[in-house]
């Protein structure tokens, strides 16, 4: 990959692995959401995807988990339009408004670690969506969140 190849790519002429890339590990994606129906806002809950290991923040099984998790999420070009529902950290969602990647994002700082570091990802907040019924998730929003 090319150093700072999203400063000077746009997100539809980056290759397959730049764009993995830009995944900063925040895992934000992983928490169950909630949409109000009148208003569209979407709400983020600390319920996280089974797969998702709450200690490190990592998928438990990254390779099939399109397989496994029937509504996991799929980050694709196709979908830019609907990147609103991402966070406001999210390096896809940035980059698509045109804005930069932050400082603590890996491409940036060299380290896995720095979006932990700053608070940013799900590590050590999040619970498993595991034996929580659907419609108590209202009750574990979270406003950690940058929408």
């Amino acid at each position: 990959m090319s150093e700072r190849f999203w400063e000077s790519k746009s997100l539809e002429q980056m290759t397959p692995d730049e764009w993995e890339s830009l995944c900063d590990g925040c895992a934000l994606c992983c928490l169950q959401k909630l949409e109000d129906e009148d208003s569209g806002e979407v709400y983020y809950t600390r319920l996280a995807c089974t797969l998702l290991d709450i200690d490190t923040g990592l998928c438990r099984n990254y390779r099939n988990r399109f397989k496994l998790v029937q509504d996991c999420v799929k980050v694709r070009l196709e979908d830019k339009a609907h990147f609103h529902w991402m966070p406001y950290s999210c390096a896809y969602r940035a980059l698509a408004e045109g804005r930069g990647l932050e400082d603590w994002h890996p491409l940036i700082s060299g380290s896995r670690e720095t979006v932990h570091q700053a608070g940013i990802s799900v590590r050590g907040r999040a619970i498993s969506e595991d034996g929580i019924p659907e419609q108590d998730y209202e009750d574990h929003i979270v406003h950690w969140v940058h929408y």
